[in-house]
């Protein structure tokens, strides 16, 4: 998404999955995702994603509340794995099913691997005060919580939180 003075910027807001009625809103076929962070820090990220035949270089911004400057560039699958090998390890391995929601796109993440059990929903907006019609799958809202970034998930695994929050 591009904001009115033309930088590329990534508004979203993400919550816990609650239940599965978000299975009755899905459309099209989930993906399954490799991705991992050849840097990442609290100011900026540089992420590595597959999705299928199709692979991706993304360099993300310090936030600022729910938005953040987001360049994203499309790479050749092959030069992806070599990166992916080149990320901190563990890589973020999950399945994205795109569900509808009163006309709103929903990426609902279903994490595998050492971030297993946890399943998030997220949704891209056009701004910050944006008002949204909330699905009744979309429980306590964790948009603003770093302990739920992939770069975090990346260094420090939802297996390794003891009891989840």
């Amino acid at each position: 998404m591009v904001n009115p003075s033309g930088e590329p910027l990534e508004i979203e807001r993400k919550f816990l999955l609650v239940g599965e009625s978000w299975r009755d809103q899905v459309v099209g076929e989930p993906k399954r995702l490799s991705q991992g962070y050849l840097c990442a820090d609290a100011g900026k990220s540089v992420r590595v994603r597959i999705a299928g035949d199709f692979a991706t270089l993304t360099v993300k911004g310090s936030r600022n509340g729910i938005s953040r400057l987001e360049m994203q560039y499309t790479i050749p699958v092959a030069d992806a794995e070599r990166m992916l090998a080149m990320c901190m390890p563990p890589l973020i391995d999950k399945t994205r099913h795109i569900a509808m929601h009163d006309g709103m796109k929903w990426e609902v993440d279903i994490f595998h691997g050492e971030n297993e059990g946890l399943r998030v929903a997220e949704v891209e907006l056009e701004s910050e005060d944006q008002v949204i019609s909330l699905p009744d799958w979309a429980g306590q809202e964790v948009s603003e919580d770093p302990r739920y970034y992939n770069s975090h998930l990346s260094r420090e695994p939802f297996s390794a939180w003891g009891s989840p929050p």
